[in-house]
């Protein structure tokens, strides 16, 4: 009768405290982990791309929430309107850059110690490579003589046994050029978040006779780093004195910009004397940290509104935004100050058309036939309740409107019911400038070329082994040449380097 026998399993001890941080340190280290988190760092990337930031534009961050009241709130408590401030997203990159430094360190250790080591002994079976064979009727020693000038000629690194092989090796650049491409992308998170900490970046438009001044009031837009300080900012101001712009007329191109240049008289810091300079696309003004990049243009129209009684309580330039490449152009006039308010919507075309489909629109974006069409209201404005307004849009909501009018240059519109008048005065052009200091540019463009060259190393780089075996044959009295090499990355065949080396030896014998 059969006894059933049966194994005790032994229970595992447990782990300790440090070997649990081992095992995690070891998770997180691995290339496996690296490139988890480099994917849910694009990832995270993209509601900052696709879902308005506060940062940048805390108006239209209001909107959202404001047309989105259920998914806003709950959007805005995991941080989606300030994505790249956010906890998790900071998690996420702090992890890649460890993992990346835990995974590139130690491979530079073994990196060093391996290319200061000989190439390894030949194999005792050689021909179990697939090398090449050949009978020479010269001495032993004359072959691997042969052979080792002709593989440092090559620029391999060589070592002999006696009058029994040679060893020769190739290609650590391509470790080193894949370590470089590694180094340089932890380069590249510590530039990115330097710069994210203390770079600043604004933008402002400025209508042409009218200055600016490097302080945190004058921008329109204005976003700074969690390290960075508006006090910090570069002391300067500049005036845009001109604004030059040209389209072209052909056929081919036509309406596209020729000519698209600020000239601008700016005071540096420590200076009282104004210097003029010249902005033009690609070609920014730098002072001190901040670069002064020119972004765009558009026109200006000015208006005097009256009231009632004939009071003007407005006279000035308003900036209308460009819509499509002719630069038809809207905006927004606000009169808190007449009784009752006034605002007004219009449309500015510097080529005044007009189609059935399309209505007013421009034909061209030179001012060849300027003209307005204004939409006026009276009521309530709304600019008492606390909440902020865009000075782009209007809400009339709560307005009556009064009517209809086009005007070109000079003309007057006497609004309805003795409610005042709107008079087309000219228009002025503006231009937009965008102002940014980014401190670690510099450091990412030098990882970008080391990343570069780093990974055309790894490329084009082949890391190879070959040997040279010799022993007499007794049988033809001449010496027995086993050749073979071994590839160390897949996809390489060192076979040319065998039948090159093969070819070097019979030549020489003959």
């Amino acid at each position: 009768m059969a006894t059933e026998t049966t194994t005790e399993q032994v229970p595992l001890p447990p782990m300790s405290r440090v070997g649990f941080f081992r095992w995690m340190w070891r998770q997180l280290t691995s290339m496996k982990t690296a490139l988890i988190l480099l994917f849910l760092l694009a990832l995270a990337s993209v509601p900052g791309s696709v879902i308005p930031q506060r940062g940048i534009n805390p108006i239209l961050v209001d909107e959202w929430l404001t047309d989105n009241p259920t998914w806003g709130p709950l959007l805005d408590t995991f941080g989606f309107f300030d994505v790249f401030a956010a906890p998790w997203f900071a998690a996420i990159y702090i992890l890649l850059f460890i993992s990346l430094i835990g995974c590139v360190l130690p491979r530079l250790g073994v990196h060093w110690r391996a290319m200061r080591q000989p190439p390894p002994p030949a194999p005792r079976y050689l021909m179990r490579l697939g090398g090449e064979t050949a009978e020479i009727n010269e001495q032993p020693a004359l072959i691997l003589s042969r052979a080792e000038k002709y593989l440092h000629k090559d620029r391999w690194r060589v070592i002999r046994s006696g009058e029994s092989w040679v060893a020769a090796e190739k290609g650590y650049l391509r470790e080193t050029g894949n370590l470089v491409f590694h180094f340089s992308l932890i380069l590249i998170l510590f530039a990115v978040a330097y710069g994210g900490l203390f770079g600043w970046r604004g933008n402002v438009i400025v209508r042409e006779g009218e200055g600016f001044s490097n302080t945190l009031t004058q921008y329109d837009a204005w976003s700074g780093g969690r390290l960075t300080s508006p006090d910090t900012l570069p002391a300067f101001s500049f005036t845009l004195e001109d604004f030059n712009v040209e389209f072209s007329r052909a056929e081919s191109q036509r309406g596209a910009p020729q000519l698209f240049e600020a000239d601008v008289s700016v005071v540096r810091p420590g200076e009282s004397m104004a210097a003029n300079e010249r902005i033009e696309v690609n070609y920014p003004m730098t002072i001190e940290s901040a670069k002064i990049f020119l972004v765009g243009h558009g026109y200006a129209p000015q208006f005097i509104i009256r009231d009632s009684t004939g009071n003007i309580v407005f006279d000035d330039a308003v900036v209308f935004l460009p819509q499509d490449g002719s630069f038809t152009s809207t905006g927004v006039i606000k009169v808190p100050d007449s009784t009752p308010q006034l605002g007004v919507r219009g449309i500015f075309l510097p080529t005044t058309a007009l189609s059935e489909e399309r209505g007013p629109f421009s034909s061209f974006p030179a001012p060849d036939d300027p003209s307005v069409f204004l939409g006026a209201w009276e009521g309530d404005l709304g600019l008492d309740s606390g909440i902020p307004q865009s000075v782009y849009t209007l809400d009339s909501e709560s307005m009556e409107q009064l009517g209809l009018r086009a005007l070109r240059p000079g003309e007057t519109w006497e609004l309805p019911g003795g409610a005042g008048s709107i008079e087309f005065v000219d228009f002025e052009r503006w231009a937009s400038f965008q102002i940014a200091a980014d401190p670690g540019k510099e450091v990412a463009l030098i990882a970008s070329i080391l990343a570069i060259a780093g990974l055309s190393l790894s490329l084009f780089i082949q890391r190879r082994r070959v040997w040279v075996k010799v022993r007499p044959n007794a049988a033809t009295g001449g010496t027995t040449v086993e050749v073979a090499g071994l590839a160390k990355a897949s996809g390489d065949d060192p076979k040319e380097n065998v039948d090159e080396l093969v070819k070097y030896l019979i030549g020489e014998a003959t």
